[in-house]
C-alpha cells in the first residue's frame, strides 16, 4: 500500500503548473507500472521526500521498466 501511495505522490508532483492541484495521483495502471521499479531502486529512499524518490527514479532510468519509464515521460519526466 505504502508504495502505491508513493508512486501516486510522486505523479502528482510530476505535473507542472497549476495542474497540480487538479491532479492528485496517476491512474491505479500508472501507479502498478512503477511500484516494482520504486520497490527495487529506491527502496532505501521511501522514507525520504518524494522528489528525492523521483530523482532516484531519474537516475536509474536506463533501469527502469519500460512501463514506469513511459509513465515518467507522460508526466514530463
Amino acid at each position: 500500500m505504502r508504495k502505491s501511495l508513493l508512486v501516486a505522490a510522486l505523479l502528482s508532483l510530476s505535473v507542472s503548473g497549476g495542474a497540480i492541484a487538479d491532479q492528485h495521483s496517476g491512474t491505479p495502471e500508472e501507479q502498478k507500472a512503477c511500484a516494482h521499479d520504486v520497490q527495487k531502486y529506491c527502496r532505501s529512499m521511501m522514507d525520504q521526500p518524494d522528489l528525492i524518490v523521483l530523482s532516484c527514479l531519474q537516475q536509474n532510468r536506463p533501469k527502469l521498466t519500460k512501463a514506469c519509464d513511459r509513465v515518467l515521460v507522460d508526466h514530463g519526466q
